[in-house]
């Protein structure tokens, strides 16, 4: 994973880098990477996908399934558990690093940030805060998981939610700031 630049060295604010040439380059590749190879490619080819995303540095198990329209910051930042389903529209936007469970399910529209700014610094520093999403949980369509957030096994994030803090397993949230409603409660099969 790659660590920003110093905000007081190179004034983002001003137009300066948050990150290194070489960071932007291989950002840069990768865009036009998934561009030609995997973003207008049709719904069931996820192993296709799969396979470009490792190409480019994700850690990704066998099953997942990423849709075509799927925005990732940095591959190299992603890891993804067995199938996994992130859907049609996600953005990972992962500066930080971003985990995600086996058999999650992230619904579309949902946008995970795993990096925010330090307020209190006058050259507004961006600082990295990686995402943990665990097993069997649910960010539902248009959701949004904040920086630092950890979401503990079989966490639910109801539709249009937006987490700022840790998600205790087996519980379900919703709300902006998202709120424990009640426990998840799966049935035996």
């Amino acid at each position: 994973m790659s660590q920003p630049l110093d905000a007081g060295s190179t004034r983002p604010l001003e137009g300066g880098a948050s990150f290194s040439l070489g960071n932007r380059l291989v950002r840069v590749a990768w865009g036009i990477g998934w561009l030609v190879l995997a973003r207008f490619t049709p719904p069931p080819l996820h192993g296709w996908r799969r396979l470009v995303l490792k190409a480019f540095g994700a850690k990704v198990a066998k099953g997942a399934r990423v849709h075509a329209s799927v925005s990732v910051w940095l591959p190299a930042n992603l890891e993804l558990g067995e199938n996994c389903l992130i859907g049609p529209g996600v953005r990972l936007y992962n500066q930080g690093r971003i985990s995600i469970g086996a058999r999650t399910v992230v619904s579309q529209g949902a946008h995970l940030c795993a990096s925010t700014h330090d307020v209190n610094d006058p050259h507004f520093q961006l600082v990295l805060r990686p995402i943990t999403i665990g097993e069997q949980c649910w960010v539902a369509a248009e959701a949004f998981v904040g920086p630092g957030v950890a979401m503990h096994d079989r966490a639910v994030l109801a539709a249009r939610g937006a987490l700022f803090g840790d998600a205790e397993a087996d519980t379900i949230y919703r709300g902006n700031p998202a709120a424990a409603l009640k426990k998840r409660q799966l049935r035996d099969q």
